[in-house]
């Protein structure tokens, strides 16, 4: 039986490509922390290790070998060479989960982003908005792990691949966005958005991206290189809401406000997360093309997200908590 390791596995993607593997006969290990209650089949291993911690990490990984490994939580550059350093010799392919925001930090490209506008200038460091900083962090060191991973295949021919996955869309999204809006759609009140141009929207549906990796790590193929991953459709904010409003059976309404009035009330990005600015748009044509990769109709994949959490049983996530603030300011 074939082995595979992966690291994270109790949220998102990683929750679901474990039990994809299970259901396809891999031997499955997970390794984090332990803290994050997972749903998974008793036949999964578990290693317990802070990956941050290089000795916790190595004493967990000591004398084990996997087919492959898929690191759905790596984020900088240093746990990048620790990883790299642990795995040589040990895997026959370690998939990387990069970001859309490898290139948000670029300067001079244009949307949507091609694989080849990885390589260039890298804006200054925002000054003044904590959220920018805090974003344009995460695509730089992003950057830094895709770096790390190429200088090892070019010197070692460490067999990686690097996936740059925009905003996912998925039954296990636990920001829960979409569940957001629909919730705001189910209560009758308006969607406040921040007045002014909205980027358009490229998501990727989480089961696609699972798929991918379970093909990938099947049957390498694009080993040493980073791809694009990603829907076809591009679409406003607009015809977004108006897809899901139409599936939740809701009329839609959106109030317009001024995205100061809004960041100074505290309530972006949570009363609309698909107004935030640092959104990737991605260019998937070559993961359709080398590597064989199919993406579900935004439509379809959006039906199959509503009738999820219409079925589930209501809850109120904390970017729904304040949901009485954006009432009363929408009547202001």
């Amino acid at each position: 039986m074939k082995q595979v390791l992966v690291i994270g596995g109790t949220r998102n993607l990683g929750h679901q490509l474990c039990l994809a593997l299970v259901e396809q006969g891999w031997e499955v290990t997970t390794l984090n922390r332990g803290l994050t209650p997972d749903e998974l089949p008793a036949c999964v291993t578990r290693l317990r290790a802070d990956r941050q911690d290089a000795g916790q990490l190595k004493a967990a990984l000591r004398g084990k070998s996997f087919d492959a490994v898929v690191d759905t939580t790596l984020y900088n550059g240093k746990e990048a060479r620790v990883t790299v350093d642990l795995l040589k010799g040990q895997t026959g392919l370690y998939v990387f989960v990069s970001s859309g925001q490898v290139y948000l930090v670029r300067t001079g490209v244009e949307r949507p982003f091609k694989e080849e506008d990885y390589e260039g200038a890298v804006m200054p460091r925002p000054a003044h908005d904590p959220s920018d900083d805090r974003n344009w962090k995460y695509g730089v060191e992003k950057r830094e792990v895709e770096d790390v991973l190429i200088e090892a295949w070019q010197t070692a021919r460490f067999p990686h691949v690097s996936l740059r996955l925009p905003m996912i869309n998925s039954e296990r999204d636990h920001y829960y966005r979409l569940y957001g809006y629909l919730l705001r759609l189910w209560d009758g009140g308006p969607i406040l958005v921040p007045a002014g141009p909205h980027l358009a929207l490229r998501h990727v549906y989480g089961r696609d991206v699972v798929t991918l990796m379970t093909q990938m790590i099947s049957r390498p193929v694009g080993v040493g290189k980073a791809w694009n991953v990603g829907q076809d459709e591009a679409v406003t904010l607009e015809e977004f809401l108006t897809l899901i409003a139409n599936l939740a059976g809701r009329r839609l309404q959106i109030r317009k406000i001024a995205p100061e009035v809004l960041k100074q009330a505290g309530l972006l990005p949570s009363c609309s997360p698909f107004s935030d600015p640092w959104m990737s748009e991605l260019d998937n044509s070559k993961s359709k093309q080398e590597l064989g990769a199919s993406y579900t109709p935004l439509a379809t994949y959006l039906e199959k997200l509503v009738d999820h959490y219409r079925f589930q049983p209501r809850f109120i996530p904390p970017g729904y908590a304040r949901r009485q603030e954006e009432l009363a300011l929408a009547l202001t």
